[in-house]
């Protein structure tokens, strides 16, 4: 009991600290308004990027080949080193690496019964992308702009560009369901669904940049800056990781599901 008193006094001495330090700092002297300043994290007017000396890119670009490098050697030492060791009685990776394929497995049989082998392939890839994609944002990996000012990278999917290019992806892919199930039918019955993809783009665009909005404002003021961040940037960056994830693998196991279903057992 006494240990439990003495971390919170720590801990309530360490809060007053911080709050002390917070009102006393002071606004700053702000360079930018807030709305250039909001504005610039959805637009990316003027942080822009070298791609190698080629042409200046979003931030959101760079952040996506990062991540996608990321994802592939992390399968490539999975497949190479840890995959070879998997016992019939499994260890903590193996589990959690288990449980991760079964879930998105079962959730492409339970929607698309009659053809979901490449739906759980492709619903982990994308489930497993939106994900690490998410929370790539909170290791706040540094680059320089072509003005030559750091920023930290984005999420992928908070650029507009990034979130259509997956949506497009995900209805190309229910697209391919419905042509291997219902050949030219199968083709009409996804198109009838065309608002689809601008539905799905757009409601992972916009969850994940309130995020980052919310974000922006708070570390815009100096005054909050010190401890509120941390669980603002942890609060919405994980919940969005996870819901995200679910709806964009949830959506498109149903859709898939329903257009590779066979006509004849429609009713």
């Amino acid at each position: 009991m006494d240990k439990k008193k003495r971390a919170a006094a720590i801990f309530g001495c360490a809060a007053l600290v911080f709050l002390a330090g917070a009102l006393c700092t002071g606004g700053g002297e702000k360079h930018e308004s807030i709305q250039e300043v909001m504005r610039d994290a959805v637009l990316h007017e003027t942080a822009k990027i070298s791609l190698f000396g080629l042409k200046a890119v979003n931030p959101g670009l760079i952040s996506a080949f990062t991540v996608t490098a990321i994802l592939l050697l992390a399968a490539l030492l999975v497949r190479v080193l840890a995959i070879p060791r998997f016992q019939y009685k499994p260890g903590r990776f193996q589990l959690l690496l288990e449980q991760a394929v079964g879930m998105f497995d079962g959730l492409a049989k339970s929607n698309s019964p009659h053809r979901n082998r490449f739906l759980g392939a492709y619903v982990f890839a994308a489930g497993v992308y939106i994900f690490v994609g998410t929370i790539f944002e909170m290791f706040g990996v540094q680059a320089v702009t072509t003005a030559g000012t750091p920023i930290s990278l984005p999420a992928p999917l908070s650029d507009i560009n990034g979130a259509i290019a997956l949506g497009c992806l995900s209805y190309g892919v229910i697209l391919s369901g419905g042509i291997a199930g219902n050949g030219l039918k199968g083709v009409g019955m996804t198109l009838k669904d065309f608002s689809l993809p601008v539905s799905m783009s757009f409601r992972m665009f916009g969850a994940l940049l309130s995020g980052a909005l919310v974000t922006e404002l708070v570390y815009y003021y100096i005054h909050l800056s010190f401890v509120l961040p941390v669980a603002v940037d942890v609060l919405f960056t994980l919940l969005h990781a996870l819901i995200q994830a679910y709806v964009l693998t949830m959506l498109t196991a149903l859709f898939y599901g329903e257009v590779s279903e066979p006509s004849h057992n429609q009713s």
